[in-house]
């Protein structure tokens, strides 16, 4: 040691003592922290809130849907005379629920599968998830910010251009015009349906139509992304691009929720499901688990229609 308390040529230079398993503990916790507060701001650009642990991004109790059949139906004088004359209990119904007596949570990070025949209210559930119908009864909380109905060709007018059209959809899914400008050009690309982008949207193909809609539903990052039978849109390669950007976004929004019968989709991708019949949820669960189910009782019931359509033909009985 010389005499300004360096250590001499020498004599050797102890190394610093390791940190003790408290410090160690300290400093994860440190560095989890910094993760979390990294995620937390990366959150915030894309404009999204911060939603507290073990809280879902979703929560339905006891919903119900109900539709006014009156509503739906234009009677004629003859119609309405008749109706009048018949006795109160020939009066047909005049409500139907397509959803009732339904709970559901959805969490974080769901990547959920409705699952249901034609008329099961699979897409009355993702109506009232987005706020386009309001619950008969029950409730829908929604936490974490407003979800986003993402529905293809949602506002779409078919005078105006694909081009005029993507301004107006911006408008209905409520991104401001500065941001819709900047992100036309990508939606564009996507859609990839060349000069029609400045034609009128009736000149467009059902494909087209789609393409585009998916494209501009796609575009803005939502909290929850909301998908009615889209999936299948397009040829081989657009399917692929489409599957490839829902999963880049199921990254950064809170839940997506696609109703489909595209039951390859459902055990691919999702990692919950639910079938849907008669407006209530039948099965819930794995992916695989609950399209086995469905193909089984699609199964069954027509193997019931076509025992009773031979009954019929035979004249025998019911």
């Amino acid at each position: 040691m010389t005499s300004n308390g360096t250590p001499a040529m020498n004599e050797p230079i102890l190394d610093e003592a390791p940190p003790s398993p408290a410090e160690q503990d300290a400093a994860a916790v440190d560095a989890a922290a910094g993760e979390d507060q990294e995620w937390e701001r990366e959150l915030e650009r894309h404009g999204q809130d911060v939603v507290p642990e073990g809280q879902p991004a979703v929560r339905i109790r006891d919903l119900g849907i109900r539709y006014n059949l009156r509503l739906t139906r234009r009677n004629t004088l003859k119609q309405s005379l008749v109706g009048m004359l018949r006795r109160s209990d020939e009066v047909k119904q005049t409500h139907f629920w397509a959803v009732r007596n339904l709970d559901l949570d959805i969490q974080h990070g769901d990547n959920l599968g409705v699952m249901g025949p034609n008329g099961a209210g699979k897409t009355t559930l993702l109506l009232a998830l987005a706020g386009i119908l309001a619950p008969s009864e029950g409730s829908v909380e929604m936490f974490g910010g407003t979800s986003t109905l993402l529905t293809i060709g949602a506002g779409f007018d078919g005078d105006l251009t694909g081009r005029d059209n993507i301004d107006l959809a911006g408008a209905f899914l409520g991104i401001p015009h500065r941001d819709m400008a900047r992100i036309t050009p990508e939606i564009i690309e996507f859609a990839d349906i060349g000069p029609f982008i400045d034609a009128p949207l009736r000149t467009y193909s059902t494909g087209m139509r789609a393409r585009l809609g998916f494209s501009i539903a796609t575009s803005a990052i939502p909290d929850i992304l909301l998908l009615d039978e889209v999936l299948g849109t397009g040829d081989q390669t657009f399917r692929a691009k489409s599957q490839a950007r829902i999963r880049d976004l199921i990254k950064t929004a809170k839940a997506v929720v696609v109703v489909t019968h595209d039951l390859g989709y459902v055990t691919e991708f999702c990692n919950r499901a639910i079938l849907v019949e008669r407006g209530g949820i039948v099965a819930e669960g794995d992916p695989a688990e609950v399209t086995t189910i469905y193909r089984d009782r699609v199964r069954e019931r027509k193997l019931i229609l076509e025992s009773e359509a031979k009954r019929f033909a035979s004249g025998v009985p019911g």
